[in-house]
């Protein structure tokens, strides 16, 4: 059973602001993608350093991942909820008065650089300079919260409401919750002994397609994917990490992972024939640079769960494998570059290549 309501259950006004939030994340992803990775590779390139692009390999399921950080590389926590987050989740979401994105508490805080200037509507989603004012706060550790505006029921709006949030969540409640939706467990983590909950810990990363040598920031990312499917609405959790040079995005429709790829020219020329487009106008519209040899491009990896990371048909208590995937590729996408509108996504070949 999904943790939200689908849309055929809602009224009409809540069906009005599940479109509407729908709307806000593709905007969103837009943004964050280009962040990520637009905006990273172009510092090491004016740094005049070579970008570390991701090996194919790691974006398979299970894959080793890099454990080396790259500073020029932007990282970010984002949370998104459809609804209010109720103020019984501050115990395990740190969203407090002193962390408010209040002009007051930004001119406060040394981690915020506010050389521009901006006022009270900037934190609004619908404001002109609301992703100037998200991008200031980027940086800021823990996580930003964007949530819907209390007091917004006629007119739906949302606002960055916090920054600086800690998740803190123990990894461990989040693993036995997960095993519990899955029925591997019953009672509690360890009601099978230390060696099946080890392994249930290393599933619960694989379930976001991580590893459990992951870096602290991604960690937090996924232990608040799992938290928010408390809040009873739709959330997306973005992470923007520096070591495996990504953009990961977890919501309802599962895993995602976006990541700067070189296009060869004779790649390009076999992909454009393919979507009956000339290399010229796939280059316009889908590269956000080029070198002598290479067009580059965004490859967006996206995962579905098998069925072993899949409730149950029958719901009965079932034993961990731990040998079987619980991630399976299912699409890859070249992303048109940020800001082009009248492009889809092309599907490709490019991992298992």
């Amino acid at each position: 059973m999904a943790p939200w309501r689908h849309r055929e259950t809602l009224s009409l006004a809540n069906r009005v602001r599940r479109s509407y939030y729908e709307l806000l994340r593709d905007s969103l992803d837009q943004q964050l993608i280009n962040h990520a990775l637009t905006v990273s590779y172009h510092q090491f390139a004016k740094a005049g350093d070579s970008y570390p692009f991701v090996e194919k390999r790691e974006l398979k399921p299970r894959a080793r991942a890099a454990d080396k950080e790259y500073k020029r590389h932007n990282t970010f926590l984002v949370i998104f909820t459809e609804d209010v987050i109720l103020p019984k989740h501050k115990k395990y979401l740190h969203f407090f008065d002193h962390n408010k994105t209040t002009l007051r508490n930004l001119k406060r805080s040394k981690s915020v650089d506010l050389s521009l200037r901006f006022n009270r509507d900037s934190k609004f989603f619908d404001a002109p300079d609301f992703y100037h004012f998200m991008e200031a706060l980027l940086p800021v550790d823990y996580a930003l919260l964007i949530q819907r505006h209390p007091t917004s029921r006629m007119i739906n709006r949302y606002n960055l409401t916090h920054y600086h949030v800690r998740v803190d969540w123990p990894i461990l409640d989040a693993a036995e919750e997960l095993g519990k939706n899955l029925r591997y467990l019953s009672k509690d983590l360890y009601e099978k002994g230390d060696y099946y909950a080890e392994n249930l810990l290393k599933k619960f990363f694989e379930y976001y397609g991580l590893t459990p040598m992951s870096g602290g920031r991604r960690t937090a990312a996924i232990i608040a994917a799992q938290y928010v499917k408390k809040l009873g609405c739709m959330a997306t959790v973005y992470v923007g990490s520096s070591e495996s040079r990504s953009m990961m995005r977890f919501c309802e429709r599962g895993v995602t992972k976006s990541v700067l790829v070189r296009l060869s020219k004779e790649k390009i020329k076999e992909i454009a024939a393919i979507h009956h487009l000339t290399p010229a106008m796939l280059r316009k519209k889908y590269t956000i640079a080029a070198t002598r040899r290479h067009g580059l491009g965004i490859l967006q990896a996206r995962y579905n769960h098998t069925e072993p990371a899949r409730m149950p048909e029958d719901g009965k208590i079932r034993e961990l494998k731990a040998d079987l995937n619980w991630l399976t590729v299912s699409g890859q996408y070249l992303l048109p570059r940020p800001g082009v509108r009248r492009f889809p996504p092309l599907p490709v070949n490019l991992i298992y290549t």
